[in-house]
């Protein structure tokens, strides 16, 4: 464990931060359920979207932007497809809810679609996905983000983060849960070197002019975020796609800011002048196994689909091919027992929110 870096228990935080949303003005219920949702990040390691964006949320909610007790409503559907407007909710509230909507169309149809508008950052697009699995039924979450990555050959910062997850049950085994960015690295992390005062890693960012480089504060200075692969030789034109597609579905099809016009996440940054949609987009959907095969029929062989790459051959040096949902899976467990790693530069934030709002971490 670093000098920087203390370990607080998870109902702590989870209670801090509940009793922030509540100081926020937001309903018990949508206190609980968005305190779940950003702690859900630390308990799974992604650090870069868990407590440490409680200060980001407050700034936003100082500003304006955020609407602490939404009137979340379907704004046009069909028997297995809505879109949402989220009324300039907290993320946190909203995705679940749309996402609950894509489960019951489903449990309905068979499959379930959601695009949502008008809402904001939404924490670990895993959760969402996740929440499909207690009903047999295939998850899947996107969101578009503050435009911060430059497509391939650009030096433009028009598309976000945009991170895709899907969670698959299986029968005896835990399930499979892919959760990433559709970037080399997610903004969080860079945000997480910047404390630590470490070097970013090549590949992950450039600077104003295009050229890869190592400074994890280029973001400050006019440069950007690169698309998964980092550079055209690495097949970067597939991450920049991969983000494209998150992009239109969240935010093209339902009428949220897509592209450059996606609302960014800092407040201190101006809303665009010439928005062409409302707010942040995030794009759900919920799939039933036994909408194409027997339920036991499908587990069985997700159980055997798991365990032959689990038993691969490995390179030397390495013990196991790992399943997408694993690391995540043994994190939690840690950090329940043991409590969560929260860098000290974090925790000087989460004082100076309880300063605002007389809580004591």
């Amino acid at each position: 464990m670093s000098d920087n870096t203390n370990l607080v228990p998870y109902k702590t935080l989870l209670s801090f931060s509940k009793n922030v949303f509540l100081a926020m003005g937001c309903p018990e219920k949508d206190a609980e359920l968005a305190s779940n949702v950003l702690l859900s990040a630390d308990l799974r390691g992604v650090d870069s979207h868990g407590v440490a964006r409680l200060i980001g949320y407050v700034r936003l909610w100082e500003a304006g932007r955020i609407n602490p007790t939404p009137k979340v409503k379907i704004v046009h559907e069909t028997p297995s497809t809505a879109t949402v407007d989220g009324d300039a909710g907290l993320g946190l509230v909203v995705a679940p809810q749309a996402m609950q909507i894509a489960i019951d169309k489903a449990e309905k149809v068979g499959t379930g679609w959601v695009s949502v508008k008008n809402s904001n950052h939404y924490g670990i697009a895993g959760y969402h996905a996740m929440m499909a699995l207690e009903h047999d039924m295939i998850g899947i979450s996107m969101t578009n983000a503050s435009p911060l990555v430059s497509p391939t050959f650009s030096t433009e910062r028009l598309l976000g983060t945009n991170p895709i997850a899907m969670a698959i049950p299986a029968g005896e085994e835990p399930p499979f849960v892919a959760d990433f960015a559709t970037t080399t690295a997610a903004n969080g992390k860079l945000e997480i070197l910047q404390r630590k005062e470490e070097d970013a890693p090549v590949g992950w960012v450039q600077d104003k002019e295009g050229v890869s480089t190592t400074n994890a504060a280029a973001l400050k200075s006019g440069g950007a975020l690169l698309p998964l692969g980092s550079d055209r030789v690495r097949s970067s034109h597939k991450g920049y796609c991969l983000g494209s597609m998150v992009d239109i579905l969240s935010s093209v099809l339902s009428g949220a800011g897509y592209g450059p016009w996606a609302p960014p996440f800092v407040s201190f940054l101006p809303l665009p002048e010439d928005p062409v949609g409302e707010g942040l987009g995030h794009f759900f959907g919920a799939m039933r196994v036994d909408g194409f095969r027997p339920k036991s029929e499908f587990k069985s062989h997700m159980d055997n689909w798991i365990r032959r790459f689990k038993n691969a051959d490995t390179v030397e040096g390495q013990e196991r091919v790992l399943i997408p949902g694993d690391p995540e899976r043994e994190i939690q467990h840690e950090r329940l027992t043991l409590g969560i790693p929260v860098l000290s530069p974090v925790i000087k934030d989460l004082e100076e929110v309880g300063s605002k709002f007389k809580l004591t971490l």
